[in-house]
C-alpha cells in the first residue's frame, strides 16, 4: 500500500489547511489511517487517526478542537482538516496507515508511511 500526502505550506498564525492522504489500496475501508508530525530535535508524535469505516476519529490533546480528520472513501483519501494554526504546529505531518480497521496512537503500530509534508506556521 502506498500514501501520498499533500497539502502542506506556508500560513500564518491562526490560519487554515488541509492535508489530504491518498491510498493506493482497494481495500481502504480495512485500513486505519493516522496523522502524525515530527518537528526538528522533535519526536514523532500523533496528531489524529481515524477507523477504516469512519466512524470513529481520535486526535491529540496538543490540536484537539483545531482539527478535524476525515476520510472520503469513492477517493481512497484521508483529511486532516488544520484551523487556529500556531507556530508550534509547523512540523513535517505523515501519513500511515495500518492493515486493520482500529488505530493506535503509537507509530510503530503502523505498517507503511506517506512521504510527509511540510507545514510552517509563521507568527
Amino acid at each position: 500500500v502506498q500514501l501520498q500526502a499533500s497539502g502542506g505550506g506556508l500560513v500564518q498564525a491562526g490560519g487554515s489547511l488541509r492535508l489530504s492522504c491518498a491510498a493506493s489500496t482497494r481495500t481502504f475501508s480495512s485500513h486505519a489511517i493516522g496523522w502524525f508530525r515530527q518537528a526538528p530535535g522533535k519526536e514523532r508524535e500523533f496528531v489524529a487517526a481515524i477507523t477504516g469505516n469512519g466512524r470513529y476519529t481520535k486526535s491529540a490533546d496538543s490540536v484537539k478542537g483545531r482539527v478535524t480528520i476525515s476520510r472520503d472513501a469513492a477517493k481512497n483519501t484521508v483529511y486532516l482538516q488544520m484551523n487556529s494554526l500556531k507556530p508550534e504546529d509547523t512540523a513535517v505531518y505523515y501519513c500511515a496507515g495500518r492493515g486493520t480497521s482500529l488505530f493506535t496512537t503509537d507509530p510503530s503500530g503502523y505498517n507503511y508511511w506517506g512521504q510527509g509534508t511540510q507545514v510552517t506556521v509563521s507568527s
